[in-house]
């Protein structure tokens, strides 16, 4: 094998002088309330993909494709995609320990101003290390994705559990992150809820999406928490794990060009809404400046591009 590339020197991934302390109140990423030094995410240079063009072209619905069939193949590609490098993360090395574990990582969380809580059986709000949420949240899909009332598909033969050897916490089996989730310093709506109208069931009386295709009345609802419970999962990997292991392997720009497809068609699809991309918000911001998201993209809607263009300026410092 070639010899891995060093890390990154954290104090030249972004030009800009760690010892002024905070950032001007008038500075388009004050808002953030970044760490110094920078995550190095957020420098262009380490925000690049493995392909260039349109991933529009990509997250666009085929005409003659029924939208809850085209909702059901994205929640399982992206799936799929978001699985290839938590596995990174999971497997273990000759000692029996994984990257991601109960001393790296005590909680869930991305960044210092992030962190999310499971449910236990009682609904109550835990807080576990990530490693432990992250297995719970990937049984939790596997298990929606593999009942045939809620994916109506032959499953014989195929099954989306792809860790089933991690530790079980019997006690926590509800996906969490309610607008009361306490723990949580942005509680991202996840799971199903009495306190809102079903959206699926604004398509009309006696209608919802996927209906022609044999998809439950509450399946926008599940696939919507799917795509918030993978996006946490996007998030802990930038924020923990982007140096050690991603950039370590040269696995940095297949995981961009993964999360921001991600982003793309979540955004279109209306899996995710605005509020809930903050954790990944800067990164997002700088996509749409540097022409990764396209204009007429849900996701260059959701960015602020002030803050995207000073990120640019920063990292063309030198």
């Amino acid at each position: 094998m070639p010899p891995l590339p060093s890390s990154p020197s954290l104090s030249q991934t972004l030009s800009m002088d760690d010892s002024t302390g905070s950032l001007p109140s008038g500075d388009a990423l004050s808002f953030y309330n970044l760490p110094r030094p920078k995550p190095i995410w957020l420098n262009d240079s380490y925000a690049k993909h493995i392909v260039k063009g349109n991933f529009m072209t990509l997250s666009a619905r085929p005409k003659t494709v029924e939208q809850g069939e085209w909702i059901a193949h994205q929640v399982v590609e992206h799936y799929r995609n978001l699985w290839n490098f938590v596995r990174v993360i999971h497997d273990k090395d000759e000692e029996g320990t994984s990257i991601c574990n109960s001393q790296t990582c005590p909680r869930m969380s991305a960044g210092a101003n992030h962190s999310f809580t499971w449910l236990n059986a009682r609904k109550e709000p835990v807080e576990v290390p990530a490693h432990e949420y992250i297995s719970l949240m990937q049984r939790w899909i596997s298990g929606k994705i593999d009942n045939t009332a809620i994916f109506p598909t032959d499953p014989a033969g195929v099954s989306f559990a792809y860790n089933t050897g991690n530790p079980d916490i019997a006690s926590a089996t509800y996906a969490s992150g309610g607008l009361n989730t306490p723990g949580s310093n942005t509680p991202i709506p996840a799971g199903p809820t009495a306190l809102t109208t079903s959206l699926s069931q604004l398509a009309g009386p006696g209608d919802w999406v996927g209906k022609s295709s044999g998809f439950p009345v509450d399946f926008v609802e599940v696939c919507q928490t799917i795509f918030r419970q993978m996006f946490r999962v996007y998030a802990h990997l930038y924020w923990a794990h982007f140096i050690d292991p991603f950039y370590h392997l040269s696995l940095e720009k297949p995981m961009n060009s993964c999360f921001s497809h991600f982003v793309l068609t979540a955004t279109e699809i209306d899996m995710l809404k605005p509020h809930e991309l903050e954790p990944m918000q800067p990164l997002i911001d700088l996509w749409a400046a540097n022409g990764t998201f396209p204009k007429e993209s849900k996701a260059y809607a959701c960015a602020n591009l002030k803050a995207g263009e000073r990120l640019l300026s920063l990292a063309g410092v030198n």
